[in-house]
């Protein structure tokens, strides 16, 4: 069997299985979720054991500490991706769900029923949790769905999908619902790319080469965010010591994420008491510091910024600093940089929050908060798909009802269009 049949296959297995999990009742999905959570809490020795031999490959290749703990698998993590699971189950069921319905003058009444999508593929690098994350958001929202991980993760995601997958069987759901190409070769995203009979729609999460790739070959629609280069602003009527808690997280506590912030711009006003003691914070948690001329006046050995630094998404310890001159500065920086991700105002002024609110256009745009908290899982959802910056259909984190799609159901007495 080549290649390409073998995913042919796939892809048409869990098409059939999308029509009848389609069909299937909140109870069954969530039975389901319930053994997925507890298979995979029950199996999490034998997935940390797997998950240490892409570690071990991940090292051997060079891979960064960045992103070898993106890759990294232990207790912790798996009871994180069990709550997940959890907290999906225990979400409102977004299928049949009417949103609403009206009454013509004809007497024909219509609404908007929410239905799945579908088959979903999803092509991603490096995470295996998105693995549990996605399965999990598709299966309850009564979609199939097309894995794709990426071959630093190979080990750790088969051991997951195989926990999964027995947990459907349990269920009494097809396990198809739920599938996989265990090749590690690329030419597995091409054929997908082009199965546009049988997919309905691709969400690619990795870097921006990948998600470029996906978009540029794809025949299938795409949901997908670029890059994250995310942006703080600390406004002149901000509160320091707010302004330096939220800066500190937002680059640090996990820097090689989307949401993470990539250049942090300050107003000229606050600049001398502020830059200083950010600068040398930020320099104790290991960050690099390349700044504009008035950052490098402020704060000695700080390296000079690049025009390419303020597009750059770093995915690593590494901040891009500029002072502005005020809000609108600001905005105009964020608009012209920016990725449409995630960006934040620190001020007390309300008025000034509320402009930054309304005129940044990103996904998430935050007035005193970290822009790490753009997940589904802090946003509620239970957990997230992917983050789309796209204008149609979705944006921001995606979660249960953006995994719908509605038609409209037209109740009739009789009537006919003269």
């Amino acid at each position: 069997m080549t290649l390409k049949t073998l995913v042919l296959k796939r892809v048409k297995d869990a098409k059939i299985a999308s029509r009848i999990l389609a069909k299937a009742s909140t109870r069954t999905k969530n039975n389901a979720l319930e053994k997925m959570a507890s298979n995979l809490k029950g199996k999490a020795g034998t997935i940390i054991r797997e998950n240490k031999k892409d570690i071990k490959a991940a090292r051997a290749a060079g891979l960064s500490k960045v992103m070898v703990d993106r890759l990294s698998l232990d207790k912790k993590r798996i009871e994180e991706m069990t709550a997940s699971i959890d907290a999906v189950s225990r979400l409102k069921d977004p299928c049949g769900v009417i949103d609403k319905m009206w009454k013509r003058p004809n007497g024909l009444i219509i609404g908007k029923m929410r239905i799945p999508i579908g088959l979903i593929g999803i092509i991603y690098e490096s995470r295996p949790n998105v693995t549990s994350d996605c399965a999990a958001l598709c299966i309850k929202s009564g979609n199939a769905v097309m894995l794709k991980g990426g071959k630093e993760s190979i080990n750790s995601n088969l051991a997951i999908y195989k926990v999964l997958r027995d947990a459907l069987k349990e269920s009494g759901l097809p396990v198809d619902c739920i599938s996989m190409v265990e090749s590690v070769d690329r030419k597995v995203v091409t054929h997908l790319l082009e199965m546009d009979d049988y997919l309905d729609l691709i969400i690619p999460r990795g870097g921006e080469a990948l998600i470029r790739m996906v978009t540029d070959k794809s025949k299938i629609p795409v949901i997908k965010h670029y890059k994250g280069v995310c942006h703080v602003y600390v406004d002149k009527e901000a509160n320091l010591k707010k302004a330096l808690k939220i800066c500190i997280n937002a680059k640090v506590q996990r820097p090689g994420v989307c949401n993470a912030m990539e250049t942090l711009l300050v107003h000229r006003a606050l600049a001398k008491d502020f830059l200083p003691k950010a600068i040398e914070a930020l320099r104790q948690e290991g960050v690099e510091i390349r700044g504009c001329n008035r950052t490098r006046e402020l704060a000695d050995n700080v390296k000079k910024a690049k025009e390419s630094d303020w597009y750059e998404e770093f995915l690593d310890l590494i901040l891009a600093v500029k002072v502005v001159k005020d809000v609108d500065d600001a905005i105009e920086h964020i608009s012209k940089y920016g990725s449409g991700h995630s960006d934040s105002i620190v001020t007390e002024n309300y008025n000034i929050s509320l402009k930054f609110l309304k005129e940044v256009d990103s996904a998430c745009v935050y007035a005193n908060a970290s822009t790490r908290f753009t997940d589904g899982y802090q946003f509620g959802f239970g957990a997230e798909i992917g983050i789309s910056t796209d204008k149609i259909h979705a944006r921001g984190p995606m979660a249960l009802k953006e995994l719908t799609i509605y038609k409209y159901i037209i109740f009739g007495n009789g009537q006919i269009r003269k």
